[in-house]
């Protein structure tokens, strides 16, 4: 039986590359930006709304409102009141769910491992790496200076670690939050994949024995 995988990554580490290839080698489907469009679907709310508070960080005040809302049920009038990124936030969080349902899978970001902290046989990830290989790696993809890589790189970092910590009970990129943490600049990225499939078919013959 296949786990459901999320991965939590720092950016320029090449998590979404990595998730694909785990997940085609793993024979299960893989979640990044499809969860968009699977989202979108499932709630209504048209792409480019959610693409543009995709990971996006909310002010503790606002969270508070939006989990105390979902613990105590969404009503109509207080899902039309509701602010936008709190209708994106649920909307990820109910569809992740719906899709860990569906049979196993890899998720890439979204506080997936948060969403599924419930659920059995889940295995969670983080991809991380050093600095400077990073950087290296960001300006030849996007095609920019050594500056505005790492610019790019703190901003991102920063969106998506304020964002996970504000709806999750953990701490984004720490150890204790995962199952597994690896720096994907000393293997490269099918080296990682390798590492990490390795990983999750042992945990399986391990539950499975």
């Amino acid at each position: 039986m296949r786990s459901i995988i999320t991965i939590g990554r720092q950016f320029g580490t090449g998590g979404h590359e990595i998730g694909q290839k785990l997940a085609e080698k793993l024979g299960i489907p893989c979640y990044d930006k499809e969860l968009i469009k699977r989202v979108s679907q499932e709630s209504g709310l048209c792409p480019e709304i959610l693409e543009n508070n995709d990971e996006r960080p909310t002010s503790s005040f606002l969270y508070n409102l939006v989990m105390d809302t979902y613990s105590f049920g969404i009503t109509n009038s207080n899902y039309v009141d509701m602010p936008l990124s709190h209708k994106v936030f649920l909307a990820q969080f109910d569809t992740i769910k719906k899709i860990a349902n569906d049979g196993p899978c890899v998720i890439v970001g979204r506080c997936a491992d948060y969403a599924l902290s419930d659920y059995d046989n889940v295995l969670n990830l983080f991809i991380y790496g050093d600095i400077n290989k990073r950087i290296e790696r960001v300006m030849k993809k996007y095609n920019v200076s050594e500056k505005d890589a790492k610019d790019m790189i703190l901003k991102k970092d920063k969106q998506r670690a304020s964002y996970y910590n504000y709806y999750s009970t953990k701490k984004w990129g720490k150890a204790e939050t995962y199952s597994l943490c690896v720096d994907s600049t000393v293997l490269g990225r099918d080296g990682t994949v390798e590492l990490l499939c390795q990983f999750v078919n042992d945990y399986e013959q391990r539950i499975q024995a």
